[in-house]
């Protein structure tokens, strides 16, 4: 029975996520040739992940003949929402404040960067105004 599509990825699912938001549908051939290009990854080990990965409801398979490909059950948006969400409760009590505030810490943002989250947070100010 599969788990529900909320369950959080590993670092090695998000990996697999990656690789089907940025190209669709895939079969395990062309998801392992993209992860091994930067690393030693067994075919084996990748298609074992996105077999728990349908297990666990975070991939759908689909058959297209005898080709299995496999998609992202939720979008790469509500994934990191989700995943977001989870670490603001977990780590930061709730506060998307103390959140920004270490992230920026951790990793400093460029220029663009900054200018684009002031961006973001206007027009979110704006939406909670309406």
């Amino acid at each position: 029975m599969a788990r529900r599509a909320s369950s959080r990825p590993t670092d090695a699912e998000l990996d697999i996520l990656r690789v089907l938001w940025a190209r669709g549908p895939s079969t395990v051939r062309q998801v392992h040739d993209i992860l091994s290009a930067d690393r030693d990854f067994a075919y084996t080990t990748t298609l074992k992940l996105l077999q728990l990965m349908t297990e666990k409801g975070v991939a759908i398979r689909e058959e297209d003949g005898r080709v299995h490909l496999y998609r992202a059950a939720a979008a790469q948006e509500e994934t990191q929402r989700h995943l977001i969400r989870d670490l603001l409760d977990r780590a930061f009590g709730g506060s998307p404040s103390q959140l920004v505030m270490q992230a920026l810490a951790a990793k400093p943002a460029s220029a663009q960067e900054l200018r684009e989250i002031r961006r973001l947070l206007k027009e979110h100010e704006e939406k909670n105004r309406e």
